[in-house]
């Protein structure tokens, strides 16, 4: 331990030292379960739909399509799209992984899940979800979905993550957020490069080809391990010139 990480711990109050563990369990927690499964396709969308909306079918087909090609479905373990998706993998006898969250409303496990997981705090949710996937799939959905796709767009978009592929579900529901992107390019806040990120689509082919063309990986492998962020890459090779 550094002397200004000493002179820091002694600034924390015991509050203080109680709320950082309690983070640091949830999120361990989180971990050690994404590490009992090679990692899959994390499924975001709606808790508020109901299973006979056209999201929530086409959620359940897509879970379906995927666990038929032996790959895991993520979902935040809940109702409504995440519901449906661990439905459709469930029946056929595929792996379902919730990492479901304490919430005041809405949030409860589905009945679909071989594996769930209820945490307290939604970063280290997100970030649970985020390590167990190989492919990223978004589904219509509120501030919590949005939240999710744009923290998982910008981790990309820095490289603070590994890029892995991303769709977004529901042309007509997305249309408006291809809207805004247009924007932020015209006014140069994002580059247009930054749309390779993402395709928007109804062809739920698309997702489970690009599960397959990754693979299995192997439960003791994750695309986490040896990442580096590019700007310690650009760190270490402005150490090399000085």
């Amino acid at each position: 331990m550094t002397k200004i990480e000493e002179e820091l711990l002694k600034k924390l109050s015991i509050a203080d030292l109680e709320r950082a563990n309690a983070y640091a369990k949830d999120l361990g927690r989180g971990l050690q379960i994404v590490r009992s499964f090679p990692q899959g396709v994390t499924i975001f969308g709606s808790a508020r739909l109901p299973q006979d909306s056209k999201y929530c079918k086409m959620a359940y087909e897509l879970g379906r399509m995927l666990a038929e090609n032996g790959h895991a479905v993520i979902t935040g373990g809940g109702p409504g799209i995440m519901e449906a998706a661990s439905h459709g993998a469930y029946e056929i006898g595929g792996r379902t992984i919730g990492l479901n969250i304490t919430l005041a409303h809405e949030q409860f496990p589905n009945p679909y899940l071989t594996d769930c997981l209820t945490f307290e705090y939604f970063f280290a949710r997100k970030v649970s979800l985020a390590m167990a996937a190989k492919v990223f799939v978004f589904f219509p959905g509120g501030f919590g979905t949005m939240d999710e796709i744009s923290e998982i767009l910008c981790l990309m978009q820095e490289a603070k993550m590994p890029k892995m592929p991303m769709f977004l579900i529901g042309e007509n529901f997305w249309k408006g957020f291809d809207k805004m992107i247009g924007k932020m390019i015209a006014l140069k806040l994002i580059s247009p490069k930054d749309t390779d990120i993402f395709r928007i689509t109804d062809d739920l082919q698309l997702v489970v080809d690009a599960a397959n063309k990754i693979g299995h990986p192997k439960v003791s492998h994750n695309f986490y391990d040896g990442f580096r962020e590019a700007s310690a890459i650009a760190r270490e090779e402005q150490l090399k010139t000085d």
